[in-house]
């Protein structure tokens, strides 16, 4: 069984390339299904993470020195591209590595902000939605279910997690290098999903003077504004209503930008030049990149928040280093485990082997007592059988062999363990 961890991230590919690439949750159980198809092989294992700062695919399948270049061929294949066009901007790795990947992503070692900690729960997710889409055999299921002991290691035992600057809490700090005092101002929070409510939260901390809900599903956005002290308005006049707004903070898994040129135009002009900042932690683009041109409006995209977080990151890379000790034990642990699933077709096929001679002989030993042998003589038959059988295959290898160390070795392990 192969196992490879095959994508893009923002370490490897700029945002637009990302945004071309990203899955919404409701659509990752389709997506494996989809890939699960591509690949042609009986029973292939897939599983899709799929995050704003990268889309990876996790595949277990029959041993194949092809499935590499499958998956990256779909992956390609999903923005209209060739899998060489898209080589320079991916990263494929297997076995072991593909684990070690795998648990560094879970403990935010390969986030772009150290010891992010919203991954472990995108991980989670993107494991009950290969579950749904039957992506999810023995071999992924075990990868998943280490990854998370791992990660739980990593922030239990280390502090790579203490104090962990989010994207939320760099939302905030940029808002203040602009606004000096948040409550002076009106803030408008377009989506209800997890990162609009962690930045809202930190925004709602400063009892802004509004603090107002747009989402495609209103009463999701009108529970989230009950939550934090805000209200909600339909998302339809989000065109009509963006000037009333100093700092609009968006993350929706639109395919398209919701706020476009135009609409921040007329909002800029409405407001008669007082400054207007977007954060736009949306992938794909909630914003048109093209409004950081205008004059007065600031737009930030989720790159541009790294580098909020340099300074507490640098203060945690001190705890990397016992973070990837855990790790490194994790993945000798998983590769034990992957060793010993190889050995499973050998191990049934002996214990094949041991059933259909102690049937032999228990059938030779009843036709004896059938025939009045004494108990002893069918038992002293019975053992000397089973033990010529057994002995049968090393005493062969060893008188081939001429006397080979390697040989002898092998069978002194195999058959005179705890002798002296």
């Amino acid at each position: 069984m192969a196992l490879i961890a095959v994508g893009l991230n923002h370490g490897t590919a700029p945002i637009d390339l990302r945004g071309r690439f990203a899955i919404p949750f409701e659509g990752l159980a389709g997506s494996v299904q989809n890939l699960r198809l591509h690949l042609a092989r009986s029973e292939p294992e897939a599983a899709i993470l799929s995050t704003c700062n990268r889309t990876e695919l996790y595949v277990a399948a029959a041993n194949d020195d092809t499935l590499k270049g499958e998956a990256l061929a779909w992956l390609a294949g999903r923005a209209g591209m060739t899998a060489g066009q898209l080589a320079g901007h991916t990263y494929a790795m297997t076995g072991a590595e593909a684990a070690r990947h795998a648990f560094r992503v879970a403990s935010g070692l390969d986030s772009q902000m150290l010891g992010e900690p919203m991954i472990l729960g995108q991980m989670k997710q993107a494991m009950r939605a290969a579950e749904s889409a039957g992506g999810l055999g023995s071999t992924l299921h075990q990868l998943f279910q280490r990854t998370f002991e791992v990660a739980k290691q990593v922030r239990s035992r280390t502090d790579v997690g203490a104090q962990s600057v989010s994207l939320a809490a760099a939302a905030l700090r940029t808002a203040l290098q602009l606004f000096e005092d948040i409550g002076r101002t009106r803030v408008l929070c377009v989506g209800a999903g997890e990162m609009i409510e962690r930045a809202a939260t930190h925004f709602a901390a400063r009892r802004p003077e509004a603090l107002v809900f747009a989402n495609r599903t209103p009463a999701r956005g009108a529970a989230l504004a009950a939550k934090l002290g805000g209200t909600a308005i339909p998302l339809a006049d989000l065109p009509q209503r963006l000037h009333e707004f100093d700092i609009v903070i968006s993350c929706t898994a639109s395919a398209l930008p919701l706020i476009g040129l135009g609409a921040v135009e007329r909002a800029l002009k409405a407001r008669r030049r007082r400054p207007m900042l977007l954060l736009d932690l949306a992938v794909p683009r909630d914003v048109e990149p093209e409004v950081a041109r205008l004059p007065d409006a600031y737009l930030r995209t989720l790159d541009d928040l790294t580098v909020q977080v340099e300074g507490a990151g640098a203060r945690r890379r001190a705890a990397v280093a016992q973070a990837e000790s855990l790790i490194d034990e994790g993945v000798r642990r998983f590769g034990r485990w992957m060793d010993e699933r190889g050995s499973v077709p050998l191990i049934v096929t002996l214990q094949g082997q041991a059933a259909d001679w102690r049937a032999l002989e228990l059938a030779r030993a009843r036709r004896r007592l059938a025939r009045g042998e004494t108990v002893d003589n069918v038992l002293e038959a019975l053992a000397r059988a089973l033990t010529s059988k057994m002995l049968h295959g090393p005493m062969a290898a060893l008188h081939a062999s001429a006397g080979e160390p390697e040989v002898a070795d092998h069978v002194t392990r195999l058959f005179l363990r705890g002798r002296p």
